[in-house]
């Protein structure tokens, strides 16, 4: 039976905070990170440089050797599951508790940066690190995880690992294949079991809760001045693709008047893609960001454009609302320019709502550090959206300098990183109380 709210306030309000000066090492935290980084790292490159540590690669490869090395300074024994995903327990005084999860991943998009997922894992094991070494044993197990492949750089599917301990991996897609590596291949190469993956099923109500630390990726903490965020929930992600059928003709003796261009058409639904978006308050987000032009030739009117349209909000009613808006413009576009235009949704991801009891331990974590907050969606996608459909959830957000991410640019300063980690701790007392 999942816990009521009030029984992780009672869990927060009782031992929650007995230790309100225990800190986490920011410096051996930074240290890590730093460390982290030369895995990926371009030749000759600096920090500043970032990293191109995609997921199965041996720079990922490097970069997990290094954790399970800290794991076992933290006291801890590294435990890789069928999926590839690298865990780390420390275990409490009543085995009989589902334990508290913590982590998140570092692997990168390619030319990414040292923050993006290597703060929240480098955190959790800083947390078992600090555990270990001040001999502190608290009364629920806590665990640590390092999703394997997050980011959507294998065959374009991401939340790899973490789709796996959800049991949501696709019907052969062990067999996907991307740089002439097989699925399986590239999960075995980290340790995995492909030929044993159920057994990387993570069981609904294993865990007491799921808790992940991260750099927020947009710009509004810096914005707004605030060193904490206090996750909603992971929006929903609905992605449509678009093909505009018109007329390829000779781009010197067709009249305009007579002509059925698809790229006019498709320019003029990209702009209403943006005005529906925009025409109702709210955080919601609406993007084209690939687009095709056939023949792509500079002598022939476009007779074919495709295009894709990605609509991103907590909300997946308001992104209905906002298709259908969409659509009716695409009918009214196509009747005057005389194509044929259809949309079709190709992916769906529900929201994952972040649970309320938790987030209220966050902020009570928070609040006992002195640190402001303030709620906040997460636009981008995360492992904890997966893990919400398993067990209570939520996220820990710190600021992104000038809101840049999946970037070598991307950088959050030391101390709210240190800060974020802090408040992480506290929740991890709260909840393991």
């Amino acid at each position: 039976m999942p816990l009521t709210r009030g029984q992780f306030l009672c869990a927060a309000a009782g031992a929650a905070f007995a230790q309100p000066a225990l800190r986490i090492d920011a410096a051996r935290l930074r240290t890590h990170i730093e460390t982290l980084s030369l895995h990926g790292r371009p030749p000759g490159g600096r920090f500043e440089d970032g990293v191109s540590r995609l997921g199965y690669s041996d720079a990922d490869l490097a970069g997990r050797a290094l954790l399970m090395r800290l794991i076992t300074l933290a006291g801890a024994q590294p435990r890789i599951d069928a999926a590839g995903n690298l865990f780390a327990r420390r275990s409490g005084a009543d085995p009989s508790l589902p334990p508290l999860l913590i982590g998140s991943h570092i692997d990168s998009v390619p030319s990414g940066g040292n923050f993006d997922g290597d703060l929240g894992s480098l955190a959790s094991i800083e947390i078992l690190h600090l555990l270990h070494t001040r001999n502190i044993t608290t009364r629920r197990s806590l665990e640590a995880v390092v999703w394997a492949c997050e980011e959507a750089t294998f065959a374009g599917r991401s939340l790899n690992g973490s789709r796996a301990a959800a049991g949501k991996l696709e019907p052969g897609e062990l067999e996907h294949t991307s740089g002439g590596l097989k699925k399986s291949e590239a999960i075995r190469r980290i340790g995995g079991r492909p030929d044993r993956i159920e057994e990387a099923r993570i069981a609904p109500g294993a865990y007491h809760a799921y808790l992940e630390l991260h750099i927020e990726q947009g710009g509004t903490l810096e914005k707004e001045k605030l060193p904490i965020g206090v996750v909603d929930g992971i929006v929903a992600v609905d992605r449509y693709e678009v093909e505009v059928e018109g007329f390829a003709n000779h781009a010197g003796t067709t009249p305009m008047p007579e002509r059925q261009d698809a790229l006019i058409a498709a320019s003029k639904l990209v702009l209403a893609v943006r005005h529906a978006v925009t025409g109702e308050p709210g955080r919601q987000v609406g993007t084209v960001g690939h687009f095709e032009v056939h023949p792509n030739a500079p002598n022939v009117i476009p007779g074919r454009v495709r295009h894709s349209i990605e609509l991103r909000d907590l909300s997946a009613e308001k992104l209905l609302r906002i298709a259908e808006r969409i659509r009716e413009q695409a009918a009214r576009i196509a009747a005057e320019s005389g194509v044929r235009i259809k949309l079709e949704n190709k992916v769906h991801h529900e929201a994952a709502l972040a649970t309320p009891a938790i987030q209220d331990v966050i902020q009570s974590s928070a609040k006992s550090l002195g640190l402001p907050t303030m709620h906040m969606p997460s636009g981008a996608g995360h492992d904890a959206q997966m893990m919400a459909q398993l067990f209570p959830m939520g996220m820990i957000f710190v600021p992104s300098r000038g809101g840049i991410s999946h970037s070598p640019r991307e950088f959050t300063d030391w101390a709210d990183c240190a800060r974020g980690a802090d408040v992480l701790l506290q929740s991890v007392m709260a909840l393991t109380a």
